[in-house]
């Protein structure tokens, strides 16, 4: 039994008692939210994780991506990376390897991980295919479903699959005249299959078959964007919203046949139009939990675009988004460091915040009243441990520490604050 199934039975789950707890919120809240497929549960059967709830009424999300290439698959750095976005604050991690041991990797994550873990299984797929035929295309249908389903049962919690990436998408691909006909590397994968062997996606064709392995181990879909836009001149174009009606065609299916989905979104889009992308997602998808990668609102920005991804995000989130899948000063440019991945997670931390604080999520605004307290008293320490980065705080405040310890070197004997306490004490 899937937690939507229950949920539509009137059932609270233990672990919708525990999201409930970590949200600060009635069970019956998640509850209902589940059942109208407006919150997620992510947690796999076989996954011995806290539950992670996505979505409507919840504290905003933030995933990391990790995950080895052909020219780096050093698993102890992917691992490192792994402890560094939990304890920077991830909510998720989700592992994009495409280099080395794929399954062993997984497996490494997976066994160290507190937090949920997502995958996208074309990738190894793709792979594994090219290895054994010389030639990623002549995968077949059998491989794609039998890694869906072999990620599944090591516990893998939600998965991303392109399943609106069609024949007719495509054709609505070809009229548009993109810049950057499409980025997204599953999805590129995908078409490059259907041209080569003149097929419609299995994701697509198949999906009855997707949502039996999904609701065996209760694995929450996330539906991916294949034909996101990869620039700002790109956006909200006919591609991008035709793919959008399929995943919320596919939604229903999902929810009629006890899957719980999220939905994920663009990508590269122009500040003005960050919130219409949130609104059209959440109509189309009649209310499903949004996951969005930034997004980024300026291409031109490499080395800093977990700045660009977010000003987006945090537009995207107070507007509705629910999930913010983080971007790291080296998208672009390379394979991000350990230190990139703390640098997006804090970044992606931020933005989802100061969403959260515009969407009047309960508690939200809790810390920064507490920090407001601390900077009265000029008591440091507190100040320290109420920020989100706690180690960088105390860096900063070490290395420009004045004679007077009660100020900062910034205006020393002219602190305002100190001087307005003294004279209202008088």
């Amino acid at each position: 039994m899937t937690q939507i199934l229950e949920a539509r039975k009137g059932n609270i789950t233990k672990e919708m008692t525990e999201v409930a707890e970590a949200e600060g919120l009635a069970p019956e809240e998640i509850r209902n939210g589940i059942s109208k497929g407006n919150i997620v549960i992510c947690k796999n059967k076989v996954h011995n994780i806290k539950p992670l709830g996505i979505g409507k009424g919840l504290r905003t999300k933030i995933n990391a991506n990790i995950g080895t290439s052909k020219d780096y698959n050093n698993i102890e750095r992917e691992i490192e990376k792994l402890r560094v976005a939990i304890e920077a604050g991830a909510d998720a991690v989700m592992d994009l390897s495409t280099g080395g041991d794929i399954k062993a990797i997984r497996a490494q994550i997976l066994k160290n991980s507190s937090v949920a873990i997502g995958t996208v299984p074309i990738y190894q797929a793709m792979v594994e295919a090219g290895e054994k035929h010389g030639n990623i295309a002549k995968m077949t249908e059998d491989d794609l479903f039998g890694i869906i389903e072999e990620q599944a049962e090591e516990g893998v919690d939600f998965i991303t699959v392109h399943c609106g990436v069609t024949l007719k998408t495509l054709q609505v691909l070809k009229g548009e005249g993109r810049y950057l006909d499409i980025v997204s590397r599953g999805g590129a994968l995908l078409v490059e299959w259907m041209i080569y062997n003149g097929k419609e996606n299995p994701l697509y064709k198949d999906y009855g078959r997707l949502l039996e392995i999904a609701k065996k181990y209760d694995l929450v879909l996330s539906l991916g964007d294949g034909l996101r836009p990869g620039c700002l001149a790109d956006a909200t174009d006919r591609a991008q919203i035709n793919e959008l009606i399929t995943l919320g065609e596919l939604t229903e299916l999902a929810w009629k046949d006890g899957v719980q989905v999220m939905i994920e979104g663009p990508g590269h889009v122009p500040i003005n139009q960050v919130v219409t992308n949130v609104k059209i997602q959440k109509e189309l998808c009649k209310g499903a939990p949004f996951y969005v990668l930034g997004p980024l609102v300026t291409d031109i920005a490499p080395g800093y675009d977990h700045i660009t991804s977010a000003i987006g995000g945090a537009i995207a989130a107070s507007a509705g988004a629910d999930f913010l899948c983080y971007v790291t000063p080296s998208e672009h440019l390379r394979l991000p460091t350990v230190e990139d991945v703390k640098e997006g997670v804090i970044a992606s931390k931020i933005a989802a915040h100061a969403a959260d604080i515009a969407k009047g999520v309960k508690g939200a605004i809790q810390k920064d009243i507490e920090m407001a307290k601390a900077r009265k008293r000029l008591d440091w320490e507190a100040q320290i441990n109420l920020s989100i980065d706690p180690e960088k705080s105390r860096r900063l405040r070490t290395e420009g520490r004045p004679s007077d310890d009660t100020v900062c070197s910034m205006c020393g004997e002219y602190c305002a604050i100190k001087v307005v306490n003294e004279y209202l004490k008088k």
